[in-house]
């Protein structure tokens, strides 16, 4: 692979060797030929022949039929009218933001065709190209800035047929275009290759944790009963808050762990003014009490302070009675995921219910001595650190496929 910092004409910094002339501009319009969903009636859905839809298209790399979510019943005219088969690209028609709407996917089941609804448009094959380059060129920053820049609307973004069909991308030949398709097809594989051994080590952790909690298995050097306590035994409540604003960076508390703000969404999005925000330190428990029972709910071991939402609960571990590592995986145990449901009403959405704190500080729990607990924190702490340096390979890789995204590409 040859990298070319002066370029010269329409060709990217990357390329194979063997490979010199300049890529050609072409219409989206000269490849595919585009057309808008099926707007059926709800009673329409759930069954039938597979559809299509938004998430399909945002939630995969590339679409085959067994992996489309949805079906709508539509007789056979329909269906053919409205068909989808190797090769055709998928559109987001309609977005909240900006940066979504057009978002493109490929379909490549070459055994079974579908359909496609209202918030889809699809572009039907009638050019030469590689499907799977272009999927992977749709995806690049260049592609998507040329696509949201003719957007419209301000509260929804919109593209229509006219706009996808004046959008202008550069190709290469057909065979370059295997080439990289190929080439990055080979680290996707790799990267679920990757997501697949973080999974089966979550599992893991996951199996034998609930083990351990419930005394299904046990350490053979420990034999003394476990202790009933409540949470209200081993936690007290925090409510120091900030004066000035950004005097510390802003924490997220996710399902998926703690996070700073700006990195977990790609930028601010609290308030400018965020004085009075609460100050989370380092082995403290913070969480959501309207999404405590999803497992929003997290001990702080990686930042040394930051600042939260006044609309989070922070505690901190009486250090006598319980380990404070032990508790980052007790607490998400689902023993306590079910206690956290039973102490919250249902909220304003299907999401949201509303913590009684109250009925949360009296959750009885039974905890081993403090050894056997430093005990189980080292032997789930030496699978998660596992997790951990397989989940740094995975960046890594994601990594490079963007940087190959950014430079095998115009």
């Amino acid at each position: 692979m040859t990298n070319k910092k002066l370029k010269v004409g329409n060709v990217p910094n990357l390329r194979f060797p063997g490979f010199t002339e300049e890529w050609e501009v072409k219409k989206l319009g000269d490849l595919l030929e585009f057309k808008n969903g099926i707007n059926a009636s709800k009673e329409q859905y759930g069954k039938g022949i597979k559809f299509i839809n938004v998430l399909d298209i945002l939630n995969n790399n590339f679409i085959t039929y067994d992996n489309i979510i949805g079906r709508v019943d539509v007789n056979t005219n329909i269906a053919n009218k409205y068909s989808v088969q190797y090769g055709d690209i998928l559109f987001q028609r309609s977005s909240e933001t900006r940066e979504e709407v057009g978002t493109a996917n490929v379909y490549l089941d070459k055994e079974k065709s579908a359909t496609f609804g209202g918030f889809v448009i699809r572009g039907k094959k009638i050019g030469d190209y590689n499907p799977i380059f272009f999927n992977k060129l749709l995806k690049t920053k260049s592609a998507r800035e040329s696509i949201t820049s003719k957007s419209g609307g301000s509260t929804r973004y919109n593209v229509g047929q006219e706009i996808l069909t004046s959008v202008s991308l550069c190709f290469p030949s057909l065979s370059e275009q295997k080439k990289i398709s190929h080439f990055l097809s080979l680290i996707d594989e790799r990267i679920q290759t990757q997501n697949k051994i973080i999974e089966q080590l979550e599992t893991l952790i996951k199996g034998l944790s609930e083990k351990i909690f419930s005394q299904k298995i046990r350490f053979k050097e420990f034999k003394d009963d476990w202790e009933v306590k409540t949470l209200g035994d081993v936690l007290v409540e925090q409510n120091e808050k900030t004066t000035t604003s950004d005097k510390y960076r802003i924490l997220s508390s996710t399902t998926k762990g703690l996070f700073y703000q700006s990195e977990y969404f790609n930028n601010e999005v609290a308030s400018k003014d965020n004085s009075g925000y609460k100050i989370l330190k380092k082995n403290q428990l913070v969480f959501s009490p309207q999404n405590l029972w999803l497992g929003n709910i997290n001990v702080n071991t990686n930042f040394d302070i930051g600042i939260v939402s006044p609309s989070y609960k922070i505690f901190s571990f009486d250090g006598n009675k319980v380990a404070v590592h032990y508790c980052k995986y007790f607490l998400k145990s689902s023993k306590m995921m079910f206690e956290y449901e039973q102490c919250s009403d249902q909220g304003a959405s299907v999401v949201r219910r509303n913590l009684n704190i109250d009925l949360f500080l009296n959750i009885p729990a039974r905890f081993p001595t403090l050894e056997e607990q430093k005990r189980i924190v080292s032997f789930l702490s030496s699978i998660g650190d596992k997790i951990e340096i397989e989940k740094n390979i995975l960046d890594k890789y994601h990594s490079q496929k963007q940087y190959l995204l950014q430079n095998l590409f115009i």
